[in-house]
């Protein structure tokens, strides 16, 4: 028992801060120019947010999920931790899931009459939450590689990296989703960025601090809608 509370956290953390930057860049060199394409992609799929264009959002971020899934952590995060495989399966699960959420059409829950001014007013904070995650993801994260000084190379993008894609993903569902889809969607994105956080920070990274507020943002964004319950019918489209 001893031994096991000897442990730090340091401990289950096999590579160094150099180490797992250094991935970053051969991930980037690798596949640039495809970095566009990304941003494209998550750009796209905000405004397709904003216009509560659902299925569509789901469809374009669905294969981004299997693409970090199999290139971010199979390839190459599997090479420095042996649990990248794992996260992977993760992150192709999270991809199968918004498939078959832009394939089935869920649509907002509807919310009783008696509820529909306070829905009203929370609505829009969660909107306004869900988009300044989402551009976190796809602006923030990647601009803080140049501004700490170490270049576009280590930049995190959309669509390539996990972080940025799980960051923009929990931004869109907060503007999109309620209720019962909203934890199923939330849930993987939240859990990688809880457990990169804590990675980051024991490499002592910026980073990681920025990944804790996301966190801390999107739970204020859910615990704003869930005061509100939803009926339990649901609506398809």
């Amino acid at each position: 028992m001893n031994n096991y509370v000897s442990y730090q956290l340091q401990d289950f953390i096999p590579f160094s801060a150099d180490v797992y930057f250094r991935l970053l860049e051969r991930i980037n060199e690798t596949w640039w120019p495809l970095h566009l394409l990304g941003l494209a992609l998550g750009a796209t799929a905000l405004v397709l947010a904003l216009k509560k264009r659902d299925r569509l959002v789901w469809l374009l971020i669905a294969p981004v999920w299997a693409f970090v899934a199999v290139v971010f952590f199979m390839q190459y995060y599997a090479q420095l931790n042996w649990a990248g495989h794992y996260v992977g399966y993760a992150f192709l699960a999270q991809a199968i899931l918004l498939l078959w959420l832009a394939l089935a059409g869920f649509s907002r829950s509807k919310v009783s009459a008696v509820n529909t001014s306070a829905v009203a007013n929370s609505r829009p904070a969660a909107v306004a939450i869900g988009l300044g995650i989402a551009l976190t993801g796809l602006l923030a994260l990647p601009l803080m590689a140049t501004l700490s000084g170490a270049g576009w190379w280590q930049a995190q993008v959309f669509g390539i990296h996990a972080d940025p894609t799980a960051i923009s993903t929990l931004g869109l569902a907060l503007m999109l989703l309620r209720g019962w889809r909203l934890w199923l969607v939330a849930c993987i994105p939240m859990l990688w960025l809880l457990l990169s956080g804590l990675t980051l920070w024991v490499l002592q990274a910026t980073e990681a601090w920025l990944l804790f507020a996301v966190l801390a943002a999107a739970l204020v964004g859910i615990a704003v809608l869930c005061r509100y319950p939803e009926k339990k019918s649901l609506k398809i489209c």
